[in-house]
């Protein structure tokens, strides 16, 4: 049985028989030709969808690629990480998208403050204060000195700013969260971050099924096993090309060894793409672009001039420059006669291109929307009205609040519960079934992360707006503490508290001030003592 072909209007539609069509018709010829039938039917049918169809003019020529998750990514990744670092390091406006995203996201660094499950644990409110100021002491040790790092450089907030910062740049990141005892270190704890391009298959194998960018799985997918070189595969010495083997999870604890930090988008997928994929390409022209028309510039600037003589010897210089090199002049308001049939052009490239920045504006559009930046953030440049301004704001404010959550829940959180399971581990921290109970456990570890508040454009209207929502109870001060500046409002009520006394105290606080705190009238006192 040969090929259909079926011609409708000015196209000719053509089936082919594959390897189970001529299976079927060797065994069968009856069901072979059936089967054929109706694949033609289906391939006359077609879909509804015109940008599925291969065979337009528009898709033609259009490489795709159906492959899963791993198989779309990891054969371009390093190419993608070194594109994007390239990038970041001479594309002025990628550094300004990776560090606008940094300083909003992480800025100062993002506080810890434990709010546990006292209902649970059965506690009374003078136990869970007692816990809670304990446990934030005893993180900030840890978080506070270089000691938590391995290589002793950076401390928690630093260490928070460059996961954050690598994530965006390569894809990901890995943290190891060795022991290491140190003298004058009150905590064994080691952060140690690994580059993305030090995770790699051993010997820099193939992909497989189960072990892929450096990453081995079990059959549900999960991480079993990091494959981490000792040293970067693009180090000068290009020395020590040895693996290290981390298991994924410890034995006894099942806590993790290694924190991926990663943007999941995919089913399956197993390391992250950089931050700045999908407009690489965008961004590179658009550099290009620029230069091109920063070199047109200069050379517009230098008023280059072009002398034609019919002889061909040119104009007679004016003497001879340190380099060798004949000099010719151009002097202020001068009136230079020429000779016979000579004459003289200008270049004159029609700089500075007046089409310029309304080009790069679109372009800019174009990327900020796929960085989820606005454009208007990302040029740092506001001209738009207030209301504008306030929208573009907000939604960006929406990207930086989801990656400022994710941050918390893959690298922040986890690195607080190990901490306070040592400290509890070690006598320092009183929490009783804590390590016997993971529902116990999980209780004492709640919290709540705060970051540097999204700031304000009005703060006069903010400020009315701030009150409207307190005095209507759908919001509480420590919620709007932690959105303005990421401040603690307990902190604050108990230095404000200080402050009152002192300043009523030094008798800088007069009647009119405060009236509610400090009405000393005789109804007031009267009404104190029938209270009393």
């Amino acid at each position: 049985m040969s090929d259909i072909s079926v011609k409708v209007g000015r196209k000719n539609i053509t089936v082919k028989q594959n390897i189970i069509d001529k299976t079927v018709s060797y065994f069968n010829p009856v069901k072979g030709q059936e089967r054929l039938k109706s694949r033609m039917m289906m391939a006359l049918s077609g879909g509804g969808y015109n940008g599925g169809k291969r065979s337009s003019r528009v898709m033609k020529g259009r490489s795709v690629t159906s492959g899963d998750a791993d198989s779309d990514l990891l054969p371009d990744l390093a190419a993608l990480r070194e594109y994007s670092r390239d990038l970041v390091r001479n594309t002025p406006l990628a550094a300004g998208a990776i560090n606008t995203a940094v300083t909003n996201v992480v800025g100062t660094g993002l506080k810890v403050h434990p709010s546990i499950d006292a209902r649970y644990l059965g506690l009374n409110k003078e136990q869970v204060d007692t816990f809670q100021t304990n446990a934030k002491r005893e993180f900030s040790l840890f978080a506070d000195s270089q000691e938590c790092d391995a290589a002793r450089t950076l401390n928690f907030y630093g260490h928070q700013e460059m996961a954050f910062r690598s994530s965006l740049e390569n894809g990901d990141i890995f943290y190891l969260l060795p022991y290491i005892e140190r003298p004058g270190s009150l905590f064994g704890l080691k952060l140690q971050a690994v580059e993305a391009d030090r995770v790699e298959n051993e010997d820099f194998a193939r992909d497989t099924t189960e072990l892929a960018g450096g990453i081995k799985t079990d059959q549900h997918g999960a991480p079993t096993e990091y494959h981490i070189l000792k040293s970067h595969p693009g180090n000068v010495s290009r020395s020590n090309q040895e693996w290290h083997k981390v298991k994924a999870f410890g034995k006894k604890t099942g806590r993790r060894n290694v924190l991926h930090l990663f943007d999941q988008r995919r089913p399956g997928q197993r390391r992250g793409a950089p931050y700045l994929s999908p407009v690489i390409e965008s961004l590179r022209q658009l550099g290009r672009y620029t230069d091109a028309e920063l070199m047109a510039a200069i050379v517009s600037g230098m008023f280059t001039v072009f002398v034609h003589t019919e002889n061909g010897d040119g104009l007679e210089s004016t003497g001879t420059g340190d380099d060798g090199n004949e000099e010719y002049e151009m002097g202020n308001g001068s009136i230079v006669s020429l000779g016979e049939n000579e004459k003289i052009e200008t270049a004159n490239p029609g700089r500075p291109n007046g089409g310029f920045d309304p080009f790069v504006m679109s372009i800019l559009r174009q990327i900020g929307s796929a960085l989820e930046i606005p454009f208007e953030l990302l040029i740092k440049h506001f001209t738009s009205s207030y209301s504008a301004s306030k929208a573009a704001f907000l939604e960006a404010w929406k990207f930086f609040k989801k990656r400022r959550g994710w941050l918390v829940t893959y690298f922040c959180q986890p690195v607080y519960e190990a901490v306070i399971w040592e400290a509890v581990a070690s006598g320092r921290l009183y929490a009783p079934g804590f390590l016997e109970d993971e529902r116990v456990r999980k209780a004492y570890l709640r919290t709540i992360w705060t970051g540097p508040g999204k700031g304000q454009i009005n703060e006069l209207q903010e400020a009315k707006a701030q009150s409207e929502r307190l005095a209507s109870g759908v919001t509480t001060l420590d919620q709007e503490t932690a959105e303005y500046n990421g401040g603690d409002w307990d902190v604050n009520h108990q230095q404000s508290a200080k402050e009152y006394k002192a300043r009523s105290e030094a008798g800088l606080i007069e009647k009119n001030q405060f009236p509610e705190l400090i009405d000393d009238s005789p109804d007031k006192q009267d009404d104190d003592d029938k209270a009393a």
